[in-house]
């Protein structure tokens, strides 16, 4: 087997546990609070990778720490509207779709930022994910977006903020300690969020405690390894393609374990998006 297809299959498996990690989310929030569990998630998580970077922080700043701590930010914000959402949402799929129309929102976002202007194909991609985000939006012949809904799409947003103020500030530290300390900041707000507006149960299942743990060391430590292995080896087109396929499993998952209903304006709303990401990336990436 070739060194690209290696790393094609890595992130096809990829692919997979990103999806896994929405139901891990979803079951480990049915007996602790919502971000209560971020904040323990990406405390554990950015403490397992802690050991494999201290050697950085010798070699770099402490202002572009601060940067880095900045920025993480604004992934903890995205992380906990997600979560909120995915606590009252029965429809994973559908918020998994809606949450990858974040690679939409980069170029929109950097243009307001940084007034770098949108590729002509964004233009293009736009009204095509507009429209299959309306088309989730119709229940019962209304259309209205839900409180869920509405969560996944300001997670999405965030993420795309993110992106951005990642590609700009954070370019100088080393990869693995930028993770390690944006995930460290992201769990520090999780628990502050917490300790606000939460409660702790007295008693927590054993096995809400192994989806806890599923959902940190695969969900999160693993996955996170296998995605920077595979695009390494792998060819950047089909890299950009081979991602798109998360919200597919994450459907896939939730209509098999949740038996989420995916009625007819759904199922044409999720091919929409999922057509125009595959418009954006694919015309992105080859003109690279």
């Amino acid at each position: 087997m070739s060194p690209e297809r290696r790393a094609d299959i890595i992130l096809i498996l990829t692919t997979m546990l990103a999806a896994a990690g929405w139901v891990f989310s979803k079951q480990t929030i049915q007996g602790l609070p919502p971000f209560g569990f971020i904040g323990m998630r990406f405390v554990l998580a950015s403490a397992c990778l802690l050991p494999f970077c201290i050697g950085n922080f010798k070699r770099v700043t402490k202002p572009d720490i601060g940067k880095a701590m900045g920025v993480g930010c604004a992934l903890a914000l995205a992380l906990l509207s997600w979560i909120y959402a995915v606590s009252i949402s029965d429809t994973l799929g559908e918020g998994a779709f809606i949450m990858s129309l974040s690679m939409l929102f980069v170029p929109l976002i950097a243009w307001g930022l940084f007034q770098q202007q949108p590729p002509r194909i964004f233009w293009f991609a736009l009204p095509i994910a507009v429209l299959g985000l309306a088309l989730l939006s119709v229940g019962d012949g209304d259309w209205q977006l839900s409180i869920s809904q509405i969560g996944f799409l300001v997670a999405a947003v965030m993420l795309a903020i993110h992106f951005n103020l990642n590609s700009k500030y954070a370019r100088r530290l080393p990869t693995l300690l930028l993770t390690c300390l944006q995930l460290f900041v992201t769990g520090c707000f999780g628990l502050l969020a917490s300790g606000l507006f939460e409660t702790f149960p007295d008693d927590v299942a054993t096995d809400i405690w192994g989806w806890f743990l599923l959902s940190t060391i695969l969900a999160t430590s693993l996955r996170y390894v296998m995605q920077t292995t595979g695009q390494k080896g792998s060819a950047p087109t089909n890299a950009a393609i081979i991602m798109i396929l998360e919200p597919v499993w994450t459907v896939l998952l939730s209509v098999t374990t949740y038996n989420e209903a995916m009625p007819i304006n759904k199922m044409i709303g999720c091919a929409l998006i999922l057509l125009s990401l595959g418009v954006f990336r694919f015309n992105r990436v080859s003109h690279r």
